[in-house]
């Protein structure tokens, strides 16, 4: 049985992460959170330590350290984006191997001094890309493996979840914390096309809002326009008259996957291999935050001929 402390304990993704620690054998020893509603430790560890002060936090970790067989074994990080990379190296020098929410950082420099740090603690950063273990995902990659067609795929990807008007007061909203649209709502995506095409050769943003963006990534084996959007009025017709709030979808030529159903009870699976020693790491993360950090630092781009339908007026 491992010993975990969590950061962020009262967000969005939390009880995700919650789960995965039970679900896995494992207890939940200490959590930090500034606010205060976080009723759902007693649906799965009342007997935690609660702190909303980061310094309190810092040091009940430094105590457990300094005794004997109780020391954390991991620190998963649920808090908002910009802080991760100070809560990675909280749980670094507190001994434990850190299991972090995506994005791992806001900015790729900062992955080199965390690989340093990894180096000198003999602890490891794990990154949270639980697409990866989708079934339908996999298969998709298997077959987009096997196709030995030399020319690139043509290939269009759609992600649109809505979010209300709350989105925009919270840490979510300000992309100096959250990185923003691409980084907050498509950094899983852009690591799926990464997965399934290769590197990116080239980027190009044709069209940004606060809640919406749209451009195309040439990849070593697909060019790609994608659409990201938490504006509802994306949604297509049938999905809202479905009552449903999501919508993702790979397109492939004629060949459509969508993966709008079982995105949230992928996080389990990722602590498995995480504690099975088959976790996806640092180098695994850099990819796709390097693509997103050129997105949102990257001026507009006259769109071609190959764009997405969202963005030409037409519907899905």
């Amino acid at each position: 049985m491992k010993r975990f402390a969590m950061t962020g304990v009262a967000g969005y993704v939390a009880p995700r992460h919650l789960k995965a620690i039970k679900e896995t054998g494992n207890i939940l020893t200490a959590a930090l959170d500034p606010h205060d509603s976080v009723g759902i430790l007693d649906s799965y560890f009342p007997e935690t330590e609660f702190f909303t002060q980061f310094e309190r936090f810092e040091r009940k970790l430094e105590k457990l350290k300094s005794e004997p067989d109780k020391g954390i074994d991991f620190l998963t990080v649920c808090s908002p984006n910009h802080v991760h990379d100070t809560h990675i190296r909280l749980g670094l020098h507190s001994g434990a191997d850190v299991i972090c929410e995506k994005p791992m950082v806001l900015f790729p420099g900062n992955l080199a001094p965390l690989e340093k740090l990894e180096a000198e603690t003999g602890k490891r950063v794990y990154t949270v890309m639980q697409l990866r273990s989708h079934p339908a995902l996999i298969s998709f990659r298997e077959k987009m493996k096997y196709n030995r067609n030399d020319t690139k795929q043509l290939v269009q990807l759609t992600y649109i979840t809505r979010r209300g008007n709350w989105y925009f007061h919270s840490w979510k909203g300000e992309d100096e914390k959250s990185g923003g649209v691409s980084t907050n709502i498509g950094i899983h995506l852009f690591d799926l096309l990464i997965w399934f095409f290769g590197s990116v050769e080239k980027s190009f943003l044709f069209f940004s809002e606060r809640n919406k963006m749209s451009g195309m990534l040439e990849l070593e084996k697909a060019n790609v326009v994608w659409y990201l959007s938490i504006d509802s009025r994306d949604l297509p017709l049938r999905v809202r008259e479905a009552g449903k709030q999501t919508f993702r979808s790979i397109k492939v030529g004629a060949d459509e996957l969508e993966f709008t159903d079982g995105f949230t009870d992928l996080h389990t699976n990722v602590y498995r291999e995480i504690l099975g020693g088959r976790g996806l790491g640092i180098a695994d993360a850099r990819p796709s935050i390097e693509t997103v950090f050129k997105i949102r630092s990257s001026q507009l781009s006259p769109k071609g001929d190959f764009v997405h339908p969202l963005l030409s007026g037409n519907e899905l």
